[in-house]
């Protein structure tokens, strides 16, 4: 690293952190396959631990190839780690399909660190104008989201079956109180009958009593009118 410019040691420093993460998910994927009884999903994992080792591979011959070679040793101690960390995978969840949903969580989460690592030397090594690692590191994050969009699958997959595993299907069938309330509130009231009109319009109380005025007025008058002349 002594003899590498600025340029060198940056990609170095960025192809070793990427090849001590795949020697570090060798070993948890080994330890995951034991695990998974789901054949297509089993099946898969063997697939990417070949294509976890080609990257690991890819990458070192590129750091030799940029002037690095100790860098490995990272990837011993990241093996090592996962390597601990295996045996407590073994004892995730209470039934199969818990523990190889759990796992396949912790899959999902590394595929996504590696996505982000390998966009990060992808990136890196366009500004500074290697395009021999641009296209490694191109590659490799393809193959991740690739595996990151199948795990997707899995999870949702897997969610399912832990349902109807650890879940009553009386409980799994009944609807939310919420629900019930949304239908009950959706319900038409019933319609009211229109009123009846009457055929003949009632007369105002004021026509009624104008009226009875002008008919006592005259009333009235043609009394006075007869005493006068008697």
């Amino acid at each position: 690293m002594a003899d590498m410019n600025e340029r060198d040691a940056k990609l170095v420093q960025y192809l070793s952190e990427a090849y001590g993460k795949e020697r570090e998910l060798e070993a948890a994927l080994q330890a995951h396959i034991a695990m998974t009884v789901k054949g297509p999903y089993k099946k898969r994992l063997q697939q990417h631990l070949k294509e976890t080792k080609g990257h690991a591979r890819q990458v070192e011959r590129r750091i030799k190839k940029l002037g690095g070679g100790g860098q490995t040793l990272q990837g011993a101690v990241g093996k090592l780690t996962a390597a601990a960390k295996g045996p407590l995978h073994a004892i995730r969840g209470s039934g199969e399909q818990e523990k190889m949903l759990k796992n396949a969580k912790t899959e999902y989460f590394n595929e996504h660190e590696e996505i982000a690592t390998y966009l990060a030397i992808e990136t890196l090594a366009e500004r500074v104008r290697d395009s021999e690692t641009a296209k490694l590191a191109r590659g490799i994050r393809r193959e991740e989201e690739r595996m990151a969009n199948f795990l997707q699958g899995q999870i949702k997959s897997l969610t399912g079956a832990v349902a109807r595993e650890d879940i009553p299907a009386a409980q799994r069938r009944s609807s939310s109180p919420a629900r019930k309330t949304k239908k009950a509130a959706r319900k038409p009231s019933p319609k009211k009958a229109p009123a009846k009109r009457s055929s003949s319009k009632a007369k105002s109380p004021a026509k009624r009593s104008s009226k009875t005025k002008k008919t006592g007025g005259r009333k009235g008058r043609s009394g006075r009118k007869a005493a006068a002349k008697r």
